[in-house]
């Protein structure tokens, strides 16, 4: 699994993307003492429920491997000329 260039601020988006999704689908509801780690699981599981995102095998599924996912999901929402896949 290849690190994209700015990953970390992409996976940051994508939570609150995520965050904001689940919300408006009415599937969630957030705490803000709620861990970023648990945001990741919930937002990769609604996903992958939803049919957004491919699933991992069950075996590969790890918090990296989550982020990774989210990122490349919200990277794909982005223009193309976006400074975060530059």
């Amino acid at each position: 699994m290849k690190k994209l260039k700015h990953e970390t601020e992409l996976v940051h988006a994508a939570i609150l993307a995520g965050v904001e999704y689940a919300e408006k689908r009415g599937a969630a509801i957030f705490e803000p003492t709620d861990s970023a780690s648990e945001k990741i699981l919930y937002i990769y599981r609604l996903l992958v429920h939803d049919q957004l995102i491919q699933p991992l095998p069950e075996d590969q599924v790890s918090q990296q491997s989550m982020r990774h996912k989210l990122a490349i999901w919200y990277s794909k929402q982005l223009p193309k000329d976006h400074p975060l896949l530059k």
